[in-house]
């Protein structure tokens, strides 16, 4: 039983339609189009359902606002509740989220990028393109590597082949350009194989190739100039490669 019922029969007819034409400042729940109230314990003071068969598109609430589509308010409980048995909640936006306090998570935080990377200031922002091999620079900011066994080998730039990056560190403004670099994880690294090849398992250092990789042959210059090990043979040529970032 409802005490107010609207039922039509019409996709381009609302059933029940609420309406306030204020101009003036408002406070929610005053100036609202629909108010709803219960007191009822487990009841809702507004509730929407949509009962299309499965697989079709619908939404029990839409809202759209040019402050929130949607927004919840709770002083002891929580301000929005989702349930779901599939996605609690899904966001879409080139900010999907943003929290201002602490995040707890329960169960596993499943990020579908490869590597973890940290934006760096870079000196050669046009020669640095995903998979380029950078070292450090004199400034603070990393730059394409030009030699081998170099031990300011920093990392490799994010972003090249299939893997993408899953954690980007210190997305900071800057007055120059900046790039993420892989610190740990998987990543595609530009890798030089002309005079030595690559196999699988092989550490990789800097090369004289700009912005390369190369096999790290010498034990004794390769220490604290690793950059990581070969997941990928290469040989004969210069190519690109999975790379396991594992600075050394």
């Amino acid at each position: 039983m409802t005490a107010i019922n609207g039922e039509v029969d019409d996709p381009m007819v609302s059933a029940v339609f609420g309406r306030n034409d204020t101009t003036k400042p408002a406070s929610a729940p005053s100036g609202s189009g629909v108010f709803g109230l219960t007191v009822a314990p487990g009841g809702t003071g507004v509730f929407g359902a949509n009962n299309a068969p499965a697989g079709n598109p619908g939404r029990g609430v839409q809202g759209n606002g040019p402050e929130a589509g949607v927004g919840g308010f709770s002083d002891q409980g929580i301000g929005v509740l989702a349930q779901s048995g599939h996605i609690g909640l899904q966001a879409q936006a080139p900010i999907a989220g943003h929290f201002d306090g602490d995040v707890e998570v329960t169960g596993d935080i499943r990020l579908l990028g490869a590597d973890c990377a940290e934006d760096f200031d870079v000196a050669d922002p046009a020669a640095a393109e995903p998979g380029t091999v950078m070292v450090l620079d004199d400034a603070g900011a990393v730059r394409v590597c030009d030699q081998g066994y170099d031990r300011k080998v920093a990392g490799v730039i994010s972003g090249a082949g299939r893997y993408r990056p899953a954690l980007i560190l210190d997305r900071a403004s800057s007055q120059g350009e900046r790039r993420p670099l892989a610190m740990v994880g998987k990543v595609y690294c530009k890798v030089d194989a002309t005079g030595q090849p690559i196999t699988v398992g092989d550490l990789l250092t800097t090369s004289s190739t700009p912005g390369h990789a190369m096999k790290a042959a010498d034990p004794a210059r390769a220490f604290g100039a690793v950059l990581g090990k070969a997941l990928r043979a290469c040989s004969g040529e210069r190519g690109l490669i999975p790379v396991l970032i594992a600075l050394q």
